[in-house]
Protein backbone atom coordinates (compact mmCIF):
# COMPACT_ATOMS: atom_id res chain seq x y z
CA UNK A 1 0.00 0.00 0.00
CA UNK A 2 2.62 2.20 0.85
CA UNK A 3 4.61 1.50 -2.35
CA UNK A 4 1.77 2.69 -4.37
CA UNK A 5 0.84 5.55 -2.31
CA UNK A 6 4.72 6.83 -3.16
CA UNK A 7 4.54 6.77 -6.59
CA UNK A 8 0.68 7.54 -6.85
CA UNK A 9 2.45 10.92 -4.79
CA UNK A 10 5.11 11.03 -7.81
CA UNK A 11 2.19 11.12 -10.50
CA UNK A 12 0.80 13.66 -8.78
CA UNK A 13 3.25 16.17 -8.89
CA UNK A 14 3.53 15.59 -12.46
CA UNK A 15 0.06 16.45 -13.06
CA UNK A 16 0.71 19.36 -10.68
CA UNK A 17 3.54 20.17 -12.89
CA UNK A 18 1.64 19.92 -16.25
CA UNK A 19 -1.62 22.07 -15.09
CA UNK A 20 1.35 24.56 -13.97
CA UNK A 21 2.48 24.76 -17.87
CA UNK A 22 -0.49 24.24 -19.49
CA UNK A 23 1.06 26.31 -22.62
CA UNK A 24 4.38 24.34 -22.40
CA UNK A 25 2.14 21.06 -22.20
CA UNK A 26 -0.37 22.10 -24.66
CA UNK A 27 2.56 22.58 -27.39
CA UNK A 28 4.56 19.36 -26.13
CA UNK A 29 1.44 17.43 -26.68
CA UNK A 30 0.76 19.10 -30.19
CA UNK A 31 3.22 16.67 -32.05
CA UNK A 32 1.56 13.42 -30.67
CA UNK A 33 -1.88 15.14 -31.37
CA UNK A 34 -1.57 15.56 -35.14
CA UNK A 35 0.88 12.69 -35.35
CA UNK A 36 -2.12 10.54 -34.77
CA UNK A 37 -4.98 12.49 -36.12
CA UNK A 38 -2.75 12.39 -39.52
CA UNK A 39 -2.08 8.32 -38.87
CA UNK A 40 -6.02 7.99 -38.84
CA UNK A 41 -7.09 10.22 -41.21
CA UNK A 42 -4.84 9.00 -43.82
CA UNK A 43 -5.73 5.61 -42.85
CA UNK A 44 -9.08 6.25 -43.24
CA UNK A 45 -8.72 7.60 -46.64
CA UNK A 46 -6.17 4.97 -47.16
CA UNK A 47 -8.66 2.45 -46.77
CA UNK A 48 -10.94 3.85 -48.34
CA UNK A 49 -8.65 4.07 -51.53
CA UNK A 50 -7.64 0.81 -51.12
CA UNK A 51 -11.60 -0.97 -51.31
CA UNK A 52 -12.53 0.95 -54.30
CA UNK A 53 -9.45 -0.09 -56.40
CA UNK A 54 -10.30 -3.18 -55.58
CA UNK A 55 -13.27 -3.11 -56.51
CA UNK A 56 -12.46 -1.42 -59.66
CA UNK A 57 -10.11 -4.52 -60.11
CA UNK A 58 -13.13 -6.88 -59.21
CA UNK A 59 -15.04 -5.10 -61.81
CA UNK A 60 -12.82 -5.98 -64.63
CA UNK A 61 -12.32 -9.78 -63.31
CA UNK A 62 -10.37 -10.17 -60.46
CA UNK A 63 -13.13 -12.80 -58.96
CA UNK A 64 -13.60 -14.23 -62.66
CA UNK A 65 -13.09 -17.75 -64.26
CA UNK A 66 -12.83 -17.18 -68.07
CA UNK A 67 -13.89 -20.70 -69.85
CA UNK A 68 -13.14 -20.68 -73.32
CA UNK A 69 -13.10 -23.54 -76.55
CA UNK A 70 -10.22 -24.41 -78.38
CA UNK A 71 -9.61 -26.64 -81.26
CA UNK A 72 -8.75 -29.85 -79.73
CA UNK A 73 -5.15 -30.62 -81.51
CA UNK A 74 -4.42 -33.77 -79.67
CA UNK A 75 -7.48 -35.12 -80.39
CA UNK A 76 -7.62 -34.21 -84.05
CA UNK A 77 -4.20 -35.13 -84.59
CA UNK A 78 -5.29 -38.58 -82.42
CA UNK A 79 -8.55 -38.91 -85.04
CA UNK A 80 -5.96 -38.82 -88.31
CA UNK A 81 -3.80 -41.20 -87.02
CA UNK A 82 -6.39 -43.94 -86.47
CA UNK A 83 -7.93 -46.11 -89.38
CA UNK A 84 -11.39 -45.62 -87.87
CA UNK A 85 -12.56 -42.45 -86.90
CA UNK A 86 -15.19 -42.96 -85.77
CA UNK A 87 -13.61 -43.79 -82.55
CA UNK A 88 -12.92 -40.51 -81.82
CA UNK A 89 -14.83 -39.48 -79.13
CA UNK A 90 -17.28 -36.73 -79.69
CA UNK A 91 -17.70 -33.09 -78.04
CA UNK A 92 -20.65 -31.46 -77.71
CA UNK A 93 -18.50 -28.14 -77.21
CA UNK A 94 -18.95 -25.43 -75.18
CA UNK A 95 -22.78 -24.94 -74.72
CA UNK A 96 -25.21 -23.25 -72.19
CA UNK A 97 -25.88 -26.40 -70.87
CA UNK A 98 -22.09 -25.80 -69.69
CA UNK A 99 -23.14 -22.54 -68.38
CA UNK A 100 -26.50 -24.50 -66.33
CA UNK A 101 -24.39 -27.45 -64.81
CA UNK A 102 -21.78 -24.46 -63.44
CA UNK A 103 -24.51 -23.08 -61.36
CA UNK A 104 -25.62 -26.30 -60.03
CA UNK A 105 -22.65 -27.93 -59.10
CA UNK A 106 -20.02 -24.79 -57.83
CA UNK A 107 -20.80 -23.31 -54.62
CA UNK A 108 -20.18 -20.02 -54.07
CA UNK A 109 -20.66 -18.42 -57.43
CA UNK A 110 -21.85 -14.49 -57.80
CA UNK A 111 -22.65 -14.52 -61.03
CA UNK A 112 -22.45 -16.43 -64.52
CA UNK A 113 -22.64 -14.91 -67.97
CA UNK A 114 -22.62 -17.13 -70.78
CA UNK A 115 -21.56 -15.08 -74.05
CA UNK A 116 -21.90 -15.08 -77.68
CA UNK A 117 -20.04 -12.14 -80.22
CA UNK A 118 -20.82 -11.53 -83.68
CA UNK A 119 -19.21 -8.52 -85.40
CA UNK A 120 -21.57 -6.70 -88.11
CA UNK A 121 -23.55 -4.00 -88.76
CA UNK A 122 -26.51 -2.58 -87.57
CA UNK A 123 -29.01 -0.35 -89.15
CA UNK A 124 -31.81 2.26 -88.49
CA UNK A 125 -33.36 5.20 -90.39
CA UNK A 126 -30.44 4.36 -93.30
CA UNK A 127 -27.91 4.47 -91.26
CA UNK A 128 -25.52 1.22 -91.32
CA UNK A 129 -23.36 1.21 -88.36
CA UNK A 130 -20.50 -1.54 -87.58
CA UNK A 131 -21.15 -2.56 -84.13
CA UNK A 132 -19.93 -6.10 -81.93
CA UNK A 133 -23.44 -7.99 -81.35
CA UNK A 134 -22.80 -9.37 -77.51
CA UNK A 135 -25.40 -11.97 -76.20
CA UNK A 136 -25.65 -12.28 -73.00
CA UNK A 137 -27.31 -13.17 -70.05
CA UNK A 138 -28.49 -10.39 -67.65
CA UNK A 139 -25.97 -11.12 -65.14
CA UNK A 140 -23.52 -9.54 -67.48
CA UNK A 141 -24.86 -6.09 -66.74
CA UNK A 142 -24.00 -6.48 -63.07
CA UNK A 143 -20.59 -8.93 -63.06
CA UNK A 144 -18.98 -5.40 -64.94
CA UNK A 145 -21.30 -2.84 -63.25
CA UNK A 146 -22.60 -1.48 -66.53
CA UNK A 147 -24.80 1.38 -65.92
CA UNK A 148 -27.65 2.60 -67.90
CA UNK A 149 -28.28 6.67 -69.13
CA UNK A 150 -31.86 5.54 -69.93
CA UNK A 151 -33.81 2.87 -70.40
CA UNK A 152 -33.65 -0.62 -68.37
CA UNK A 153 -31.20 -3.89 -69.05
CA UNK A 154 -33.52 -6.72 -70.47
CA UNK A 155 -35.13 -8.73 -67.72
CA UNK A 156 -34.58 -12.28 -67.34
CA UNK A 157 -38.14 -12.90 -68.79
CA UNK A 158 -37.11 -11.41 -72.04
CA UNK A 159 -33.75 -13.50 -71.91
CA UNK A 160 -35.52 -16.84 -71.21
CA UNK A 161 -38.01 -16.62 -74.03
CA UNK A 162 -35.29 -14.83 -76.96
CA UNK A 163 -37.41 -11.66 -77.37
CA UNK A 164 -35.91 -9.61 -79.61
CA UNK A 165 -34.98 -6.65 -77.81
CA UNK A 166 -31.29 -5.06 -77.01
CA UNK A 167 -29.30 -2.51 -74.78
CA UNK A 168 -26.89 -0.45 -76.89
CA UNK A 169 -23.75 1.40 -76.09
CA UNK A 170 -23.18 5.27 -76.16
CA UNK A 171 -21.73 5.39 -79.80
CA UNK A 172 -24.41 3.55 -81.83
CA UNK A 173 -26.72 6.05 -79.65
CA UNK A 174 -24.58 8.64 -81.21
CA UNK A 175 -24.58 7.04 -85.13
CA UNK A 176 -27.85 5.97 -85.10
CA UNK A 177 -29.94 8.05 -83.06
CA UNK A 178 -28.31 11.19 -82.87
CA UNK A 179 -31.49 13.77 -82.58
CA UNK A 180 -34.12 11.12 -80.69
CA UNK A 181 -34.61 8.98 -78.04
CA UNK A 182 -33.79 5.75 -78.60
CA UNK A 183 -35.96 3.81 -76.32
CA UNK A 184 -38.38 1.79 -77.61
CA UNK A 185 -36.99 2.30 -81.31
CA UNK A 186 -35.78 -0.59 -83.63
CA UNK A 187 -32.32 -1.43 -85.29
CA UNK A 188 -31.89 -3.81 -87.90
CA UNK A 189 -29.76 -6.95 -87.24
CA UNK A 190 -29.23 -8.97 -90.04
CA UNK A 191 -32.88 -10.18 -90.70
CA UNK A 192 -33.74 -9.46 -86.99
CA UNK A 193 -35.50 -6.14 -85.57
CA UNK A 194 -34.46 -5.47 -82.33
CA UNK A 195 -36.16 -3.04 -80.57
CA UNK A 196 -33.79 -0.57 -77.96
CA UNK A 197 -35.09 -0.67 -74.11
CA UNK A 198 -31.64 0.83 -72.57
CA UNK A 199 -28.19 2.75 -73.60
CA UNK A 200 -25.06 2.25 -71.61
CA UNK A 201 -23.18 5.68 -70.17
CA UNK A 202 -20.27 6.13 -72.16
CA UNK A 203 -17.29 4.06 -70.94
CA UNK A 204 -14.15 5.69 -69.99
CA UNK A 205 -12.18 1.98 -69.64
CA UNK A 206 -9.88 1.08 -72.59
CA UNK A 207 -10.18 -2.43 -73.23
CA UNK A 208 -6.73 -3.74 -73.28
CA UNK A 209 -5.21 -7.33 -73.67
CA UNK A 210 -5.25 -7.88 -70.26
CA UNK A 211 -9.02 -6.90 -69.60
CA UNK A 212 -9.52 -8.86 -72.63
CA UNK A 213 -8.20 -12.34 -71.21
CA UNK A 214 -10.23 -11.59 -68.13
CA UNK A 215 -13.42 -11.27 -69.91
CA UNK A 216 -13.90 -7.65 -70.36
CA UNK A 217 -14.88 -7.12 -74.08
CA UNK A 218 -17.44 -3.90 -73.61
CA UNK A 219 -16.76 -0.74 -75.48
CA UNK A 220 -19.28 2.23 -76.34
CA UNK A 221 -19.68 0.22 -79.71
CA UNK A 222 -21.32 -2.79 -78.39
CA UNK A 223 -25.01 -3.88 -79.19
CA UNK A 224 -26.12 -6.57 -76.13
CA UNK A 225 -28.75 -8.78 -76.97
CA UNK A 226 -30.15 -11.53 -75.06
CA UNK A 227 -28.34 -15.22 -74.96
CA UNK A 228 -31.57 -17.10 -75.94
CA UNK A 229 -32.33 -14.64 -79.14
CA UNK A 230 -29.04 -14.71 -80.31
CA UNK A 231 -29.62 -18.60 -80.23
CA UNK A 232 -33.23 -18.59 -81.13
CA UNK A 233 -33.39 -16.01 -83.85
CA UNK A 234 -30.09 -15.64 -85.42
CA UNK A 235 -27.33 -18.43 -84.99
CA UNK A 236 -26.82 -21.26 -82.83
CA UNK A 237 -23.48 -23.17 -83.91
CA UNK A 238 -24.27 -26.36 -82.04
CA UNK A 239 -27.43 -26.66 -84.49
CA UNK A 240 -25.99 -25.53 -87.37
CA UNK A 241 -22.91 -27.58 -87.50
CA UNK A 242 -24.87 -30.62 -86.29
CA UNK A 243 -26.71 -30.52 -89.24
CA UNK A 244 -23.46 -30.22 -91.72
CA UNK A 245 -22.15 -33.02 -89.91
CA UNK A 246 -25.51 -35.00 -90.93
CA UNK A 247 -26.18 -33.31 -94.36
CA UNK A 248 -23.26 -31.24 -95.51
CA UNK A 249 -25.03 -30.19 -98.99
CA UNK A 250 -28.40 -30.40 -100.66
CA UNK A 251 -28.77 -30.14 -104.67
CA UNK A 252 -30.90 -30.23 -107.12
CA UNK A 253 -30.96 -31.96 -110.77
CA UNK A 254 -33.98 -31.64 -112.37
CA UNK A 255 -36.18 -31.25 -109.60
CA UNK A 256 -35.01 -34.28 -107.63
CA UNK A 257 -33.13 -33.23 -104.02
CA UNK A 258 -29.38 -35.40 -103.39
CA UNK A 259 -27.83 -35.43 -100.49
CA UNK A 260 -24.84 -35.60 -99.93
CA UNK A 261 -22.99 -37.27 -96.46
CA UNK A 262 -19.60 -35.48 -96.80
CA UNK A 263 -18.33 -34.65 -93.50
CA UNK A 264 -14.96 -32.94 -94.36
CA UNK A 265 -16.55 -29.66 -94.13
CA UNK A 266 -17.30 -29.68 -91.04
CA UNK A 267 -13.96 -30.74 -89.59
CA UNK A 268 -12.70 -27.22 -89.10
CA UNK A 269 -16.05 -25.83 -88.30
CA UNK A 270 -16.85 -23.86 -84.77
CA UNK A 271 -19.13 -26.23 -83.57
CA UNK A 272 -18.78 -24.48 -80.05
CA UNK A 273 -22.35 -23.43 -79.47
CA UNK A 274 -20.72 -20.38 -77.09
CA UNK A 275 -17.76 -18.03 -77.36
CA UNK A 276 -17.28 -17.20 -73.78
CA UNK A 277 -18.30 -18.41 -70.31
CA UNK A 278 -17.79 -15.97 -67.17
CA UNK A 279 -18.18 -17.29 -63.77
CA UNK A 280 -17.53 -14.74 -60.96
CA UNK A 281 -16.79 -16.07 -57.70
CA UNK A 282 -17.83 -14.27 -54.54
CA UNK A 283 -14.39 -14.22 -53.02
CA UNK A 284 -10.96 -14.45 -54.49
CA UNK A 285 -9.91 -17.37 -51.89
CA UNK A 286 -12.37 -19.76 -53.55
CA UNK A 287 -11.13 -19.43 -57.13
CA UNK A 288 -8.23 -21.91 -56.99
CA UNK A 289 -10.84 -24.73 -55.55
CA UNK A 290 -13.33 -23.54 -58.18
CA UNK A 291 -10.98 -24.42 -60.89
CA UNK A 292 -10.19 -27.66 -60.03
CA UNK A 293 -14.21 -28.26 -59.61
CA UNK A 294 -14.75 -27.11 -63.04
CA UNK A 295 -12.10 -29.02 -64.43
CA UNK A 296 -13.19 -32.11 -63.67
CA UNK A 297 -16.74 -31.27 -64.11
CA UNK A 298 -15.82 -30.15 -67.95
CA UNK A 299 -13.98 -32.99 -68.39
CA UNK A 300 -16.44 -35.30 -68.37
CA UNK A 301 -18.97 -33.15 -69.95
CA UNK A 302 -16.84 -32.98 -73.35
CA UNK A 303 -16.25 -36.67 -73.18
CA UNK A 304 -12.75 -36.28 -72.05
CA UNK A 305 -11.57 -33.85 -75.23
CA UNK A 306 -9.76 -31.08 -74.33
CA UNK A 307 -11.70 -28.72 -76.66
CA UNK A 308 -11.73 -25.89 -73.55
CA UNK A 309 -9.53 -24.01 -71.83
CA UNK A 310 -10.00 -22.43 -68.09
CA UNK A 311 -8.32 -20.02 -67.26
CA UNK A 312 -8.06 -17.04 -64.18
CA UNK A 313 -6.92 -14.04 -64.97
CA UNK A 314 -3.38 -13.90 -62.91
CA UNK A 315 -2.57 -10.18 -64.00
CA UNK A 316 -5.42 -8.83 -62.40
CA UNK A 317 -4.59 -10.93 -59.13
CA UNK A 318 -1.12 -10.02 -59.32
CA UNK A 319 -2.38 -6.21 -59.41
CA UNK A 320 -4.51 -6.78 -56.68
CA UNK A 321 -2.14 -8.05 -54.43
CA UNK A 322 0.73 -5.69 -55.65
CA UNK A 323 -2.03 -2.94 -54.80
CA UNK A 324 -2.46 -4.10 -51.31
CA UNK A 325 1.22 -4.19 -50.68
CA UNK A 326 1.60 -0.57 -51.76
CA UNK A 327 -0.92 0.86 -49.50
CA UNK A 328 0.23 -1.01 -46.38
CA UNK A 329 4.06 -0.03 -46.70
CA UNK A 330 2.58 3.77 -47.74
CA UNK A 331 0.32 3.66 -44.89
CA UNK A 332 3.06 2.14 -42.26
CA UNK A 333 5.49 4.61 -43.34
CA UNK A 334 3.47 7.43 -43.19
CA UNK A 335 2.21 6.38 -39.54
CA UNK A 336 5.69 5.97 -38.60
CA UNK A 337 7.09 9.18 -39.41
CA UNK A 338 4.14 11.03 -38.15
CA UNK A 339 4.31 9.40 -34.22
CA UNK A 340 8.24 9.13 -34.69
CA UNK A 341 7.90 13.18 -35.05
CA UNK A 342 5.81 13.40 -32.23
CA UNK A 343 7.75 11.45 -30.23
CA UNK A 344 10.81 13.58 -31.00
CA UNK A 345 9.15 16.63 -29.77
CA UNK A 346 8.30 15.10 -26.59
CA UNK A 347 11.39 13.99 -25.74
CA UNK A 348 13.33 17.34 -26.51
CA UNK A 349 10.49 19.20 -24.38
CA UNK A 350 11.29 17.05 -21.84
CA UNK A 351 14.92 17.45 -21.89
CA UNK A 352 13.84 20.90 -21.72
CA UNK A 353 12.46 20.44 -18.84
CA UNK A 354 14.80 18.74 -16.92
CA UNK A 355 17.06 21.18 -17.41
CA UNK A 356 14.26 23.74 -16.28
CA UNK A 357 13.85 22.10 -13.21
CA UNK A 358 17.76 20.84 -11.94
CA UNK A 359 16.75 22.50 -8.84
CA UNK A 360 13.42 21.38 -7.67
CA UNK A 361 14.95 17.60 -8.70
CA UNK A 362 18.05 18.46 -6.47
CA UNK A 363 15.52 19.49 -3.49
CA UNK A 364 13.40 16.23 -3.95
CA UNK A 365 16.57 13.91 -3.83
CA UNK A 366 18.25 16.10 -0.61
CA UNK A 367 14.74 15.35 1.21
CA UNK A 368 14.91 11.52 0.19
CA UNK A 369 13.49 10.97 -2.49
CA UNK A 370 14.71 7.87 -4.54
CA UNK A 371 15.87 7.79 -8.21
CA UNK A 372 13.01 6.11 -8.90
CA UNK A 373 11.04 8.77 -7.52
CA UNK A 374 12.42 11.27 -10.23
CA UNK A 375 12.00 8.88 -13.20
CA UNK A 376 8.05 7.79 -12.26
CA UNK A 377 7.59 11.90 -12.22
CA UNK A 378 9.01 12.65 -15.16
CA UNK A 379 8.31 9.30 -16.81
CA UNK A 380 4.43 10.28 -15.48
CA UNK A 381 4.72 13.85 -17.48
CA UNK A 382 5.95 12.26 -20.94
CA UNK A 383 2.90 9.64 -20.72
CA UNK A 384 0.19 12.02 -19.15
CA UNK A 385 0.93 14.35 -22.49
CA UNK A 386 1.05 11.66 -24.65
CA UNK A 387 -1.97 9.72 -23.78
CA UNK A 388 -3.85 13.15 -23.40
CA UNK A 389 -3.07 14.13 -26.80
CA UNK A 390 -3.20 10.38 -28.36
CA UNK A 391 -7.16 11.11 -27.28
CA UNK A 392 -7.19 14.15 -28.47
CA UNK A 393 -5.73 12.86 -31.57
CA UNK A 394 -8.34 10.32 -32.33
CA UNK A 395 -11.32 12.42 -31.99
CA UNK A 396 -9.40 14.92 -34.20
CA UNK A 397 -8.65 12.20 -36.41
CA UNK A 398 -12.12 10.91 -36.94
CA UNK A 399 -13.21 14.93 -37.21
CA UNK A 400 -10.61 15.18 -40.30
CA UNK A 401 -12.17 12.00 -41.73
CA UNK A 402 -15.33 13.20 -41.90
CA UNK A 403 -14.94 16.55 -42.98
CA UNK A 404 -12.53 15.26 -45.82
CA UNK A 405 -15.54 12.50 -46.90
CA UNK A 406 -18.00 15.23 -47.25
CA UNK A 407 -15.78 18.05 -48.55
CA UNK A 408 -14.15 16.22 -51.05
CA UNK A 409 -16.53 13.15 -51.91
CA UNK A 410 -13.49 10.98 -51.20
CA UNK A 411 -14.67 7.51 -49.19
CA UNK A 412 -12.86 6.85 -46.35
CA UNK A 413 -13.55 3.86 -43.95
CA UNK A 414 -12.33 4.53 -39.93
CA UNK A 415 -11.09 0.97 -38.41
CA UNK A 416 -11.48 0.90 -35.11
CA UNK A 417 -7.96 -1.12 -35.44
CA UNK A 418 -6.05 2.16 -36.90
CA UNK A 419 -8.09 3.73 -33.55
CA UNK A 420 -6.79 1.37 -31.09
CA UNK A 421 -3.05 1.35 -32.98
CA UNK A 422 -2.84 5.29 -33.25
CA UNK A 423 -3.79 5.58 -29.49
CA UNK A 424 -1.60 2.46 -28.37
CA UNK A 425 1.34 3.76 -30.16
CA UNK A 426 0.75 7.57 -28.87
CA UNK A 427 0.77 5.91 -25.36
CA UNK A 428 4.17 3.92 -26.45
CA UNK A 429 5.71 7.15 -27.66
CA UNK A 430 5.25 8.70 -24.03
CA UNK A 431 6.98 5.46 -22.26
CA UNK A 432 9.84 5.33 -25.20
CA UNK A 433 10.75 9.09 -25.77
CA UNK A 434 10.07 9.72 -21.77
CA UNK A 435 12.16 7.62 -20.15
CA UNK A 436 15.83 8.85 -21.22
CA UNK A 437 15.02 12.32 -19.86
CA UNK A 438 13.56 11.00 -17.05
CA UNK A 439 17.02 8.53 -16.57
CA UNK A 440 18.66 11.50 -16.69
CA UNK A 441 17.46 13.89 -14.03
CA UNK A 442 17.62 10.80 -11.76
CA UNK A 443 21.21 10.69 -12.52
CA UNK A 444 21.75 14.45 -11.05
CA UNK A 445 23.76 14.73 -8.10
CA UNK A 446 21.78 16.50 -5.38
CA UNK A 447 24.77 18.79 -4.63
CA UNK A 448 25.29 20.05 -8.10
CA UNK A 449 21.52 20.37 -8.99
CA UNK A 450 21.10 22.47 -5.75
CA UNK A 451 24.07 24.65 -6.60
CA UNK A 452 22.71 24.98 -10.37
CA UNK A 453 22.03 28.52 -11.73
Amino acid sequence: MFFISRYLHDVHIAIESIMGNKLKSMLTALGIIFGVAAVISMLAIGNGAQQEILEQIKMVGVNNIVITPVEDVAGKADAQDSDEKETRKYSPGLTLADAEAIRNVLPNVERISPEVSVNTFVAHGGVRYPAKILAVATDFFHLYNLTLSGGEYFSQYQNEHGLPVCVIGYNVKTKLFNNENPIGKYIKFGGIWLCVVGVLEKSQVTTTSTFENAGVNMNNDNVFIPIKTMLMRYQNRALVNTMQGQVSSISFFGGRISFSNETNSSDNANYHQLDRIIVQMKETEHLNSAVEVLGRLFFRRHQEVKDYEITVPELLLKQQQRTKDIFNIVLGAIAGISLLVGGIGIMNIMFASVMERIKEIGTRLAIGAKKSDIIAQFLSEAILISVTGGAIGVLLGIGLSLIIENAFDIKVIISFMSVVIAFGVSAAVGIIFGYSPAKRASDRDPIESLRYE
